[in-house]
């Protein structure tokens, strides 16, 4: 039941979206969302966090972190915003193409046409390329590698 004042309390905002009041809570603990005000020790929260919360989950769906999300949203303007927007972008890029190349490494494997692909020359070409340090896969086909420091993994082009 909707607040009698315009206000939805954390239980609404949540439901209109499909989540947990705890999916909230910690979404305001990370620093994305600031209830308009509380009453007592409820939160309340009007139209304009109905926008946060499906720009929070659009952007959850690309891919960025909790932490890419709030540089965006508290960003001092549009065009600092639009700059951490462009570095992300750039960051996806670079994911898709990691995803491109294990993928054709996977598809070579699953179309090889040796019994065990582990036997194939192309195969063992291309993992013999990644396994030497330095080494850019022979000719650039597909050589997915851990970036230093950890993290995902990267392609060796």
């Amino acid at each position: 039941m909707k607040s009698n004042d315009g206000e939805l309390t954390i239980g609404e905002l949540a439901g209109i979206f499909g989540l947990a009041t705890h999916v909230l809570r910690h979404w305001e603990s990370a620093g994305l969302l600031h209830p308009a005000r509380r009453v007592g020790d409820r939160r309340r929260y009007n139209d304009g966090h109905r926008f946060r919360v499906a720009l929070i989950l659009q952007a959850k769906a690309a891919g960025l972190s909790l932490d890419q999300i709030r540089e965006v949203v508290e960003a001092p303007d549009g065009a600092a915003r639009r700059d951490r927007l462009t570095a992300f972008l750039t960051e996806l890029d670079e994911r898709i193409e990691r995803l491109r190349s294990a993928r054709e490494l996977v598809a070579h494997a699953v179309d090889c046409p040796h019994e065990d692909f582990l036997a194939c020359s192309r195969m063992r070409e291309i993992l013999h390329a990644c396994a030497t340090p330095g080494n850019g896969a022979a000719d650039a086909h597909v050589c997915v590698r851990e970036p230093v420091g950890g993290g995902p993994v990267a392609p060796d082009r």
